[in-house]
């Protein structure tokens, strides 16, 4: 995604990022009940509004207030949006039955990075908050206030994959505890001051602080545990033939998705060595029941027009019949013939 605007003003020019990909990948049938995990400003949702049928549905999820009062502005009946994290779509979906596919457009968008007052981003000054839901939670800045230095350490370490983590979360407890360092962090400009006194080698074309503020992203909204439970929920909510289609723009989330993945396209590679050491016919094994459709980066063009589209990756999969049920058997039984 990408925008322009002034420094904390909410006028933004916004891009969805592999828009026609993901909805050419997601929707399938016209009648079918989708997902859009990740409503953002609704460039994914109102394409595929476009492609439905008038028997189509489509529930949108987000934590973003803001994202929810753009959602009021789309005026048709197949639509409906709920604030919260997608992580909790088997309870909205109670109603809907299996679905016919989930769009995870993951991380943060254009707009909440450019705004200044919600303290995502070190370019501009502003509290450092960094919530998805600002009406609830702890802050960035409350977190860093109370952690313990091995915390903030292993936080910065885990989710940021920064080398110099201990460095920083020395000095974030030294400058809240010891008189004359300055107290308490509570703007991004002071934690971009901070990092880049404490980081002492430079990495081309990236601010010190990168590492950093995404680290605390992460962990202030809980962002990889509930990518872990979205892609469980959507695997148990998708019909035979479903679609699931995954955006992840950096490697800590990229990672779990391929694995996820993989673990239900290649269960035989996962399964147990005695299992698989044993006299077992093919048919006896852990049978595959997601199928790899491929993966998808944005082209030259998209990142030139949006270079914050460079990092993106696309995977997608399909849900496959169960090993038991008579649509596998005949699927199965068809291709003996």
């Amino acid at each position: 995604m990408s925008s322009t605007q002034t420094p904390g003003t909410t006028a933004l020019r916004h891009r969805t990022v592999l828009l026609d990909e993901a909805v050419e990948a997601l929707v399938w049938r016209p009648d079918g009940v989708y997902v859009d995990g990740t409503f953002g400003r609704g460039g994914h949702s109102r394409a595929i509004l476009a492609r439905l049928g008038p028997a189509g549905a489509l529930v949108a999820f987000d934590k973003d207030p803001a994202a929810i009062a753009e959602a009021g502005t789309i005026k048709d009946a197949r639509f409906s949006i709920e604030h919260t994290s997608f992580a909790e779509m088997p309870a909205a979906l109670a109603g809907h039955g299996k679905v016919a596919g989930i769009l995870l457009d993951l991380g943060i968008s254009s707009p909440q990075i450019d705004d200044a007052e919600r303290g995502f981003s070190f370019r501009f000054e502003g509290p450092l908050d960094m919530r998805m839901d600002t009406t609830r939670g702890m802050t960035a800045a409350q977190w860093l206030a109370q952690a313990d230095e091995q915390d903030i350490a292993r936080v910065i370490r885990d989710y940021g994959e920064e080398r110099f983590a201990v460095q920083i979360a020395k000095a974030v407890v030294a400058r809240r505890s010891e008189p004359g360092h300055g107290g308490p962090l509570t703007t991004t400009a002071e934690l971009a001051a901070l990092v880049a006194k404490a980081v002492k080698t430079r990495e081309k074309g990236q601010d010190p602080a990168t590492r950093t503020f995404q680290a605390l992203r992460i962990h202030v909204n809980q962002e990889l545990a509930d990518l872990e439970s979205g892609l469980s929920a959507a695997y148990d909510l998708l019909q035979e033939g479903g679609r699931l289609v995954v955006i992840s723009f950096h490697s800590l989330e990229d990672r779990i998705v391929k694995r996820f993945m993989q673990a239900h396209a290649r269960p035989q590679q996962n399964a147990d060595p005695a299992m698989r050491r044993a006299p077992l016919r093919a048919d006896q094994l852990p049978q595959p029941t997601l199928k790899l459709l491929g993966r998808v980066k944005p082209g030259a063009e998209e990142v030139a027009a949006n270079p914050r589209a460079r990092s993106a990756v696309m995977r997608v999969a399909e849900k496959l019949p169960s090993p038991a049920s008579p649509s596998s058997a005949s699927t199965q039984k068809a291709g003996r013939a």
